[in-house]
Order: structure tokens, then C-alpha cells, then sequence
């Protein structure tokens, strides 16, 4: 796992490789860190995300800007 910040100021959170419940938990972990108007990019494998992620969102409150899916990878783009 590993957070970084791309040069657009979005967050960058790599979770391939981790399964239920690792992504939606460092994912919530990260929103709880960040300041409102921050894009949180996450990337995983998992394909439970697909129903957790958007139901994380909404619980938060928090904008799932778009989902993508490429050869079984997932890119969720959340703005807090």
C-alpha cells in the first residue's frame, strides 16, 4: 500500500494486491485525514469494491467523481 500526491494535488492511494476489508478501510481512513475539496484517487484490484466503494461514499458524504475498471483494476476518483 502506498499514498502519493500527483502533481495536480490529487492523492494517489495504491491498494492492488489488497482484498476486503483493506481498501474501503484505508480508503475512509485517507478521507478522514484530508481537508474538504481534496481528490482521493484509489487504485485496486479487489473487485468488491465495485458495490463497497460507491456505499462508502454515499455514507460519508463525500462525491465519487467517476469509477473506471481496466483489465480487472479499479480507479475510484472520490472528492471529499
Amino acid at each position: 500500500m502506498s499514498e502519493s500526491i500527483s502533481e495536480d494535488k490529487v492523492i494517489i492511494l495504491d491498494l492492488i494486491g489488497f482484498f476486503c476489508p483493506v481498501p474501503i478501510h484505508e480508503t475512509r481512513k485517507a478521507l478522514d485525514q484530508v481537508q474538504t475539496g481534496v481528490i482521493i484517487e484509489v487504485l485496486c484490484d479487489d473487485p468488491e469494491t465495485k458495490h463497497d466503494m460507491p456505499i462508502l461514499c454515499d455514507r460519508l458524504g463525500v462525491e465519487l467523481i467517476s469509477i473506471e475498471e481496466n483489465s480487472g483494476e479499479f480507479i475510484y476518483r472520490i472528492k471529499k
